[in-house]
């Protein structure tokens, strides 16, 4: 099931739950992503690997709120922001540890031949694909420069 369809039905069992919280946060998933279904070129459908790269973004902004409420001492607001990211999360796959995108970046940086820190947009390039939803940019990025160098 693609998960435009898995949030459709999800809202419907979040109103018949009176679970707010997560009604909110599905509402907002499903806005977004029938936003990016209505983009120009997008041929209304959106896949699920273009999904969860918004499922991803609405996540890292979640936590980024959630952070600033906390510097701002909004304890309350900053809880608010991290229920709903925790509802945004559970559609997410689980993520790798660092062992895992280590071992996964060594067979990619083997399967390419990359051999120094110059091939490393090649290397990024495969490694953003393979490991998209499962590992943050940044981790992959981090991993690989340090296993080229």
């Amino acid at each position: 099931m693609e998960l435009f369809e898995q949030v459709s039905k999800d809202i419907v069992q979040a109103m018949k739950a009176k679970d707010k919280v997560r009604l909110e946060a599905l509402r907002n998933i499903k806005k977004v992503f029938i936003e990016a279904k209505t983009a120009p070129g997008a041929n209304d459908t959106l896949e699920d690997a273009a999904a969860l790269k918004i499922l991803q973004k609405l996540s890292k902004q979640g936590r980024d709120a959630a952070e600033l409420y906390n510097q701002q001492n909004r304890a309350d607001l900053a809880e608010a922001e991290m229920a709903q990211v925790n509802v945004i999360e559970s559609y997410l796959p689980k993520a790798m540890t660092a062992e895992e995108i280590e071992a996964a970046v060594k067979a990619i940086i083997a399967e390419t031949g990359a051999q120094s820190i110059k091939e490393m947009g090649k290397v990024m390039g495969v490694a953003s694909k393979q490991l998209a939803g499962k590992a943050s940019g940044n981790a992959i990025s981090e991993v690989v420069k340090r296993l080229l160098a």
